[in-house]
């Protein structure tokens, strides 16, 4: 299962420590203004080698080898290349014959009687770029066809937690804080917690939180295909992504019906809800308000810190992961989460457009 979507897809390929990674988007229609430097600039945003992130340094170019001609989307596939350039295989000749805790290693080597030790093949973090060329092309589509606007951001890293609204951040500062946070009191805590978490060799995880705005009425389907079912499905899809929840979420348990329901309110010949406890969608379709939701990640499993490996033979050893490793992958998770949104929107709004 290497693609996402229906009617407009994706699908990945590539290892972490392969000649390169891409993706094809399939379903685009033709005509659309492709800008290749809004594909870089989305790219530079999930890229490695920022502050707090793995040091590993990839410029990640992307090639453009299909669907594009003359600064427009053709309605053929779109192939998209990005070659790996910072490869350090070597760093991983150590870990050819261990299972790492809470890593991919086992259950690959058990489901398909081999792996790719090497960085974790296709089970690294790595292969997010491929989704964040998807989520940019679909960005560009809609953009286009609608007036959706898509952000996300760092709302929690371990036990600090911002104050400041989603709804009231600013995509632009989001992305210009090293901590993809519009809080400059929890960016600094934040920034603190991750470099001790550095030293100690340890890790964190954390919440990335996303608010869509003007996401017509009618996406989603009743039943099987209901819009947040689908967006668990793409967010869960995420490397090291441990939880969902959209609306009031897990906190619904502790509420009465007359205090979780969103009641209507007509606002200039126009029907809206008091509150937004669904969280932008009712019976799996968009009401037309926000789509508020917010995804868990779990603390990187790649740590300094000794830790009882498994081995090929059976045994289990006492082991120390070396190499470069992200303290914590929310802040570039961001870019990821931002661009599955978008997938999952523009598969959606194409299945009710009917091109």
């Amino acid at each position: 299962m290497n693609t996402f979507g229906i009617t407009f897809r994706l699908t990945t390929f590539g290892e972490s420590h392969g000649p390169a990674v891409g993706a094809v988007i399939d379903g685009c229609p033709a005509g659309v203004a492709f800008d290749k430097e809004i594909l870089r600039q989305d790219l530079a945003r999930r890229r490695p080698g920022q502050a707090h992130t793995t040091t590993r340094k990839e410029p990640d170019e992307p090639e453009v080898l299909s669907g594009i001609f003359e600064g427009v989307t053709t309605g053929t596939p779109i192939a998209v290349l990005v070659r790996n350039r910072d490869q350090r295989s070597q760093d991983y000749d150590a870990l050819k014959d261990l299972y790492r805790p809470s890593h991919a290693d086992y259950t690959y080597q058990q489901k398909y009687g081999l792996r790719d030790h090497r960085g974790g093949g296709r089970s690294s973090a790595r292969e997010t770029l491929a989704r964040v060329i998807g989520g940019s092309i679909a960005g560009m589509m809609l953009n286009e066809q609608t007036d959706i606007l898509v952000k996300a951001a760092v709302t929690r890293m371990g036990e600090i937690e911002t104050e400041h609204p989603l709804a009231h951040m600013d995509s632009e500062q989001i992305y210009a804080s090293p901590m993809r946070c519009d809080d400059p009191d929890a960016e600094r805590r934040m920034s603190a917690y991750l470099e001790n978490l550095r030293e100690a060799g340890d890790s964190t995880g954390g919440v990335v939180s996303v608010r869509a705005e003007n996401v017509p009425v009618g996406l989603g389907e009743p039943i099987y295909g209901k819009l947040y079912a689908t967006l668990a499905s793409a967010m869960m899809s995420i490397n090291g992504a441990a939880g969902f929840e959209i609306g009031t979420g897990f906190a619904v348990v502790e509420r009465r019906g007359s205090e979780n329901n969103d009641e209507w309110i007509e606002e200039n010949g126009v029907l809206k809800t008091v509150t937004n406890n669904s969280g932008g969608v009712q019976g799996g379709i968009s009401n037309g308000m926000p789509i508020e939701f917010r995804v868990a990640f779990k603390p990187p499993s790649s740590i300094a810190e000794k830790q009882m490996h498994g081995t090929t033979s059976g045994e289990v050893v006492d082991h120390s992961i070396t190499g470069r490793h992200d303290p914590s992958i929310v802040i570039r998770a961001v870019p990821v989460v931002e661009a599955m949104t978008l997938l999952v929107l523009a598969d959606m709004w194409l299945q009710t457009k009917r091109w």
